[in-house]
């Protein structure tokens, strides 16, 4: 009987250890880490600011997107907390998970003209434990466009601006987000699928298109790749 506890303790103990190692390996290693990444050789094309699930792809106008279930309007300007002239154009949610890269890509080419960070007292939750389960492992979309955090949580907004073509990429935190830490400042000149922040944890980045004309090549529930995956290409200047 002694031998037999000693044994159970030892597995125990060396299951708790493993446990608490793979822990520190995700939290320290695993979702810090900077894969290499090449964005699309083309001035055309809106290339994925995040690793993740898409949640919705919604077009929007008179400054407004429209949930599809609940027909509850959303002001676009709340998400960006900017004001912009621009009132038409696409949004694409984005979860990221504490499974993906956290680093965020500029999305376009071009000159980040607005950086506007937004902190708030008490972040909500962004999803309850099952659909955490859903999004995380399962990789299966939650429509979460009317969900309070989204307008409520801290966030930064990042502008990018070429020529007349203009997007902003809006990093939204969880709850259990401890910073978002920005790398970009205004007046800055930056690549496609450059590195402009990082965001830890669980978290959400908004991709505002201000461009209803763009051919959107993203669905909701498709896997994306920050900086890789092309998720609209503007229209050919005549």
């Amino acid at each position: 009987m002694v031998r037999g506890g000693m044994e159970l303790l030892a597995y125990l103990v060396v299951t708790l250890a493993a446990l608490a190692g793979a822990y520190v390996f995700l939290q320290r290693v695993w979702f810090y880490r900077d894969p290499p990444r090449r964005a699309p050789d083309r001035p055309d094309t809106v290339v994925s600011p995040a690793d993740g699930i898409v949640l919705y792809v919604r077009p929007f106008a008179g400054g407004e997107v429209v949930a599809e279930k609940q027909g509850t309007r959303i002001q676009v300007e709340e998400i960006l907390r900017l004001d912009l002239p621009q009132k038409e154009g696409w949004l694409v949610g984005i979860y990221m998970s504490p499974l993906d890269v956290h680093f965020n890509y500029a999305p376009m080419a071009g000159e980040v003209t607005r950086v506007v960070y937004t902190p708030t007292g008490i972040n909500l939750s962004m999803v309850g434990l099952l659909s955490f389960f859903r999004l995380t492992f399962l990789r299966r979309p939650a429509d979460l466009l009317t969900a309070r955090y989204r307008l409520v949580n801290e966030r930064n907004t990042i502008v990018f601006q070429a020529g007349e073509r203009m997007v902003a990429a809006v990093e939204i935190c969880d709850r259990v987000v401890n910073r978002i830490t920005c790398f970009v400042r205004e007046g800055d000149r930056v690549a496609a699928g450059q590195k402009i922040s990082f965001i830890d944890r669980g978290s959400q980045v908004d991709l505002v298109i201000f461009d209803p004309a763009v051919t959107v090549h993203c669905r909701v529930g498709d896997r994306v790749r920050g900086a890789e995956t092309v998720l609209a290409t503007f229209a050919a200047r005549p």
